[in-house]
This record gives C-alpha cells, structure tokens and sequence, in this order.
C-alpha cells in the first residue's frame, strides 16, 4: 500500500515538472516568436513617425520588457506601435527627437496617473461601433502615411534661392518599387499557408533584402533603410537621455496636446487588445494595472531617448497562439529583440524601404474591419453613422479627438433613443377625483422634456398621484422635472403625492430636500397595493 502511494506521488512529481518544463519551453519559443514578428513592423513603423529605425527597434526593447514585468494582462505584447507613430508624427517633424522624448515623459506619467485614479474601468464604455471607427480609421492613416516614401527630394533653384521639394520617384522607379510592395504583400499572404513556424512577414523581409542585394550587385539600387536614416545605423544599447528642453510653460504647450493625445490613444489600444487576449484565454486581465504598467513603460522609454508605445494585438495573438500565457513570454521577446539589435543592426541597413512598405500595407488589410463595409441594413443606422465618423475624425484630426467624438455621438443618441422611451398608464378614482400616473422608463436628462408633456396641469382633478414603481429616477434633471411638476400643480390648487419610489431614487430626494417641495409618501414602498383602489 505504502509502495503504492510512494509510485502515485512520484508520478504526479514527474507529470507537473513535465508540465512545468513544457509550458517554460512555450514560453521561451513564443517570446522568441513575437521578437522575430516585431523586427519589420518596428522598422516600419520608424517611417511612419519619421525617426530612425534603431530608436524604434530600441523602444520596442524598453517598451516590451517594462511592460511585460508590470503588466496586468500576461501574454500581452508591447512595442513602438503604428497609432503612437502616427501621433508623433507631427511633432518630431516640427520640433525634433527632445521634445519627443519629453513627450514621451509626460505620457508616461498621464497613463501611471489614469491607473492609479483607477479610470480604466470606464474604457469598458467605449462602443464597439467606436472601436471598428477607431481601428478603419487608424488603417487608412497608415496607408496614407505610406505614399511618401515614394518621394524624393528634388533640389531647384529660384531667383538665385535654392528650395528642396518632394516629387514622385521616375516612372520606371515608381513600377519598380510598386512591384517590390506587392510582392512583399503576396509572400506575407501565402507563407502561412505553407507554415506558420516562422512569422511571414519576416520571410518577406528576408527574401526582398536578397533580392535588394543581387539588384544592388547588378547595378539597380532599390531605397533601403540606410537611405531613409541618411547613415549607417549603428548598433547600441539604450542610453539613459534626459530630454533637451527648457522646462517651463511654452514647452508645456508644445508637449501637452500630444502627451494627452498619445496616452489616450495607447491605452485605447491597450484596453482592445487586453479585451482580445481575455477573450481567448477565458480570463480576466487588470485594466487599471495595465495603464500603470503602459504608463511606467513610457516614462523609462521617455529618458532613454525612445518614442513611445503601446500593446500590440497582432504580436499579442502571436504570442498567445504560440503558447505564451505568462510574463516570460513578453520579456524574452524583449531581450531576444534587444541581441538582434546589438549583433545584427548592419542587416537592418540593406532592407528594402518597399519591403518595409508592404509589410505595413498588410498591417493596413489586417486592421481595417472589412466586415463593416457590409453591415449596410444589418445594425442600427446609428452606429453606421458612428464608424463613419469615427473613421473620418482619425483621419482628419487625431486618434484620441476620434475616439472621444465617437463616445460622445453614442451618448447623445442613446441619451435621445432612451429618453423617448417614458410614458405613463393613467388610472382613475373617480370616488376620491384622484388621477393616478404610472410612470414607466428611465427619468434623466435625455428624458425630462418628454416626462413633463405627460401630465394635463390644467383638466387633471384635485389629487393626483405619480406611481414610481416602474420608473427610475437617475439624476439631477429627473429631481428638478419632479419638483417642477409639483410646483405648477400646486400653483393651481392641487396636491400632488409621490409613490413607490425605489430606495435609491428616495435617498436622491432626501438629499436634495432642501430645494425640492415634494410629497412623497413613504407609507407605501415598491411593492405595496394602492389605497384608492
């Protein structure tokens, strides 16, 4: 019996080490996984903010590791991501890398701020309609912001003064490199048809870096990444770097709006993404301790010369779908991205910029939200309006105004759609001349107006009763509605009694009793039988 014992107990030893051990491995192949995938979309996404490749890479770096450490959603990725970039954009174009990384700093410490506040919980109201705006939106921006690597700079000289425009690349170029961007967009699309062992994208980087170099040796020179950065890319580790900038009111200014622009957007993108991950893995990640996580995450990458980031679906997927499930997955990708960078940055050199371009048209495919374009006459023409704006808002202003205006829209509609929605039964006892209203909806500001027209002030009889027991007072407006109804019946002589009012709506006009003249009856609760009848 005691030898039995002794065998069953070995074995469960054994099987939870077994398992220990398989579930390590799948950690570190997933993390190794996810750092292969950030390598292109990185670099891309340095085109997209204007800075160079290395800082992207190096943000990706910082970004991951902070990240993952102090996440509130293991398994999710983070990095340098495309929505960041395009926020920065602008500014790094007009006031240079300090600001941005001063920037950087004080996003981080809006996010660490939001977290703590524990604000995260309300982006659980974000509509998904605002989301499908959001996510079409941000893929028409990358897909713009694509085009002018298909520029060149064209120096003239007028009147003696000598200017530098941007103008299409020759012909001949333009179709070259047109190729080259489809060709990268087709080996990303049928690699995983054969095998999903290794990321697709970054067969296509590989196999387009090849062909830009037997194109080089024959005497073709297609644009690379060194002609992008204007100089060999150097490899390196992050440096501690605080930003260059006067600390005072004007640089506030200049920083503020993108600080907030760019820590709204990453969280949104955050709280997406660690909805996505729940969603597969059946759990629950910590929405207000991953914009802590994402805030301290930006603020080190601040003063370590980085442009900011945030979670990434695609890698999250990724790494989930690889067997990532825990915090190692994340930090290794970060620490096997950090030795690619240290050991193979002269690679990165020679990689075609219509490589880098096709990788991020396929990002554009595979964030826009095809199925929206067809839900013409299959959801509310509300939301379509919704996405619609949504979509034209992120591109004609910023990400985070989008989203805000998309909330915004929901709100006032559902406000309009809910307020429509009171009306009152009306009953009579005729032996006391008593009117009983039985209202019933939700009594707020969307719906103060239509409450108000229910009652005839002037034919209703000497008493009138308001019978709450199927509405629900909600706010402020709903008090002053009641107590304005109140007070015309009385000025013409007539009495008014509340009744069945729900605990809660009593304890809104409890404390609101000294500017309210209301009767309420509390002799009868909310599941007491009328007296008049």
């Amino acid at each position: 019996m005691v030898r039995k014992s002794r065998e069953k107990l070995k074995s469960l030893v054994l099987e939870q080490m077994t398992s220990r051990n398989t579930s390590l491995r799948n950690e570190l192949l997933a993390g190794i996984t996810v750092a292969l995938a950030l390598i292109p979309e990185s670099v891309a996404f340095a085109f997209v903010a204007g800075v160079s490749p290395i800082l992207s890479l190096q943000t990706a770096v910082m970004i991951g590791l902070v990240a993952a450490i102090l996440t509130g959603r293991p398994g999710m990725i983070s990095s340098s991501t495309a929505a960041i970039a395009v926020v920065f954009a602008a500014l790094i174009a007009v006031h240079g890398l300090e600001y941005l990384f001063a920037t950087v700093v004080l996003m981080g410490i809006i996010q660490i701020g939001i977290g703590v506040l524990k604000l995260g919980r309300f982006a659980r109201i974000i509509p998904y309609s605002v989301m499908l705006g959001f996510l079409n939106g941000l893929s028409i921006v990358i897909f713009l912001a694509q085009w002018p690597q298909f520029k060149v700079d064209k120096v003239s000289v007028v009147n003696g003064v000598e200017t530098v425009q941007k103008v299409w690349l020759p012909p001949f170029d333009f179709t070259i490199m047109l190729l080259v961007v489809l060709l990268t967009m087709a080996i990303i699309y049928f690699v995983p048809k054969v095998t999903k062992a290794v990321p697709a994208s970054l067969v296509a980087i590989i196999i387009m870096t090849i062909i830009a170099v037997i194109l080089d040796r024959s005497g073709y020179h297609l644009r690379n990444v060194q002609d992008f950065a204007g100089m060999e890319l150097k490899a390196g580790l992050p440096k501690f770097h605080i930003p260059q900038v006067s600390i005072n009111l004007d640089t506030l200014k200049i920083i503020t709006p993108f600080a907030v622009t760019g820590a709204l957007v990453g969280l949104t993108e955050a709280v997406l993404t660690l909805r996505v991950i729940d969603e597969m893995t059946d759990t629950r990640g910590n929405t207000n301790k991953e914009c802590v996580a994402q805030g301290v995450a930006n603020f080190i990458n601040g003063f370590f010369g980085g442009m900011g980031g945030d979670a990434m679906i695609g890698q999250s997927i990724i790494n989930i779908k690889s067997g990532g499930r825990t915090r190692i997955s994340g930090i290794v990708a970060a620490l096997a991205l950090l030795i690619f960078i240290m050991f193979g940055s002269s690679l990165i050199n020679v990689i075609p910029l219509a490589g880098l371009i096709g990788v991020m048209f396929m990002v554009v495919v595979g964030t826009f939200k095809w199925e929206s374009l067809k839900y013409g006459g299959k959801v509310p023409l509300k939301d379509i309006v919704v996405i619609i704006v949504v979509s034209l808002a992120t591109v004609l202003t910023d990400l985070a105004t989008a989203v805000i205006l998309g909330i915004v829209i929901s709100t006032l509609i559902f406000a309009w759609e809910k307020g429509k929605a009171i009306y009152a039964n009306i009953e009579y006892e005729e032996s006391i001349e008593t009117k009983i209203y039985k209202i019933n909806g939700s009594l707020f500001f969307g719906s103060v107006l239509n409450f108000k027209d229910l009652f005839e002030y002037n034919k209703d009889p000497k008493t009138i009763i308001i019978d709450f027991k199927y509405a629900k007072v909600v706010d402020h407006s709903a008090i002053e509605a009641i107590n304005s109804v109140t007070e015309k019946y009385q000025s013409l002589g007539k009495e008014v009694a509340l009744i069945r009012l729900s605990r809660d709506c009593r304890a809104l006009f409890k404390k609101a009793e000294t500017i309210t003249s209301v009767n309420i009856d509390e002799s009868f609760m909310n599941d007491s039988p009328y007296p008049y009848v």
